[in-house]
């Protein structure tokens, strides 16, 4: 896996360094998580990474398309490294917890607006809300 997350920062041309490898390997076994999970997470692998280290290895890897941002209205922002596929998400109000929901129809943008205004439309961002299984279920039994 290692190689894999080495070919994708070379590929968009970014120095392979251990705090972007940490970043993308924390992703892709926990995706959806907000800054401070993050940097807990590289911190268990490499423990000198300071904070600013990984906000900027954030930022590097989302300028460089390797990782999206989202960030749910209320919510702290999220990174993901599941991305160019324009998949929407669903947000739990209870717990927070974030799932991805394919594309709501089609190919991106996925959904056609009632007025576009002339804009050329070319993606669309979507967040359902309800609550998750757990809550729910931890609703039942109260």
């Amino acid at each position: 896996m290692r190689t894999d997350f080495e070919a994708q920062l070379r590929a968009v041309s970014l120095r392979v360094t251990r705090p972007r490898l940490a970043v993308l390997a924390a992703l892709h076994d926990h995706p959806h998580v907000d800054t401070e999970t993050m940097i807990a997470l590289v911190r268990d692998q490499h423990p000198t990474v300071s904070h600013q280290a990984v906000y900027d290895v954030l930022r590097a890897l989302t300028d460089a398309g390797l990782v999206r941002r989202i960030q749910p209205a209320g919510a702290n922002a999220r990174y993901e490294s599941r991305v160019g596929d324009n998949h929407h998400h669903v947000v739990c109000r209870s717990c927070g917890a974030i799932a991805d929901v394919d594309c709501a129809v089609g190919h991106a943008p996925c959904l056609t607006g009632s007025d576009d205004h002339g804009y050329v439309i070319d993606e669309a961002e979507v967040v359902f809300w309800g609550t998750c299984p757990d809550c729910a279920a931890a609703r039942t039994t109260q």
